[in-house]
């Protein structure tokens, strides 16, 4: 299979990545955020995740650009000073041949400008940081692009069960593709491959929208406006994050604008 190499490499660097998104999770502190310029929050767990996978690409494929989310910038700050601190420890924690002097270099390996030609990598560490404070659903989004589109595909979801209830089920996912060739999920560890598919339905009353928690992510009565016209009285699935492409993908839900 095409980029099969790539796709069990992503999957791999996703789910350790994840150990250190879950632990930094369930001990959350009010001190483990900052607020970027656009008063978006971004977390330990963003800088570590990033900083993880950079390293597991420098490894593998070391001559493959890198784009990603942070930069360690935004840790120049005095406010900032604890949190730099947290993230190293996080990430050595880890990946303990992770020398402390290298963990905020590894965050500004992904400078990629990115661009329609060449191959590379890209990342967004921890996609819906608010759901990720609240304790509820986020993703680790890393993808391999040539030549502009996406070839392989790797989703993390820590919060999401391997269930047809988000909520409720064994902890955590993670989902895989490569362009044409279906797709998979496995356990947050890696294991247990499973395809999956988007429900068949023929009535679009039948059909399940899936929308943000957060009502500036997606317009909620757009959506309600929607279903309406389509026949649906079936309650929406709200979550956050690219977790939503997840449950479309596997068939929980059916639309998403």
């Amino acid at each position: 299979m095409a980029y099969e190499t790539e796709l069990q490499f992503a999957i791999q660097a996703v789910s350790q990545a994840a150990r250190l998104a879950i632990a930094v999770q369930r001990e959350i502190a009010s001190d483990d955020a900052l607020a970027k310029e656009d008063r978006s929050p971004v977390t330990v767990a963003d800088f570590g995740v990033q900083a993880l996978i950079s390293h597991a690409l420098q490894q593998a494929y070391p001559n493959d650009p890198f784009m990603g989310e942070e930069n360690s910038a935004a840790l120049s700050s005095p406010e900032a000073e604890g949190i730099a601190g947290k993230i190293i420890q996080r990430v050595v924690k880890i990946k303990s041949e992770i020398e402390r002097d290298e963990v905020l270099p590894l965050i500004d390996r992904a400078s990629h400008d990115g661009g329609s030609t060449g191959r590379f990598w890209t990342l967004d560490p921890i996609d819906g940081t608010k759901g990720f404070l609240r304790r509820q659903q986020y993703a680790i989004a890393l993808a391999l692009i040539e030549n502009g589109e996406v070839v392989a595909g790797v989703l993390g979801c820590p919060n999401l069960s391997s269930g047809g209830d988000p909520e409720n089920g064994s902890h955590g996912s993670i989902f895989a593709a490569c362009k044409g060739q279906g797709a998979q999920t496995l356990t947050i560890d890696g294991d247990h491959p499973t395809t999956i598919c988007t429900r068949d339905i023929s009535e679009t009353d039948a059909a399940i929208v899936c929308e943000s928690v957060e009502a500036a992510h997606s317009d909620h009565s757009t959506s309600a406006e929607v279903a309406r016209i389509l026949g649906i009285t079936a309650d929406p699935v709200r979550i956050d994050s690219q977790c939503k492409y997840a449950v479309v993908a596997r068939g929980d839900a059916d639309i998403y604008l």
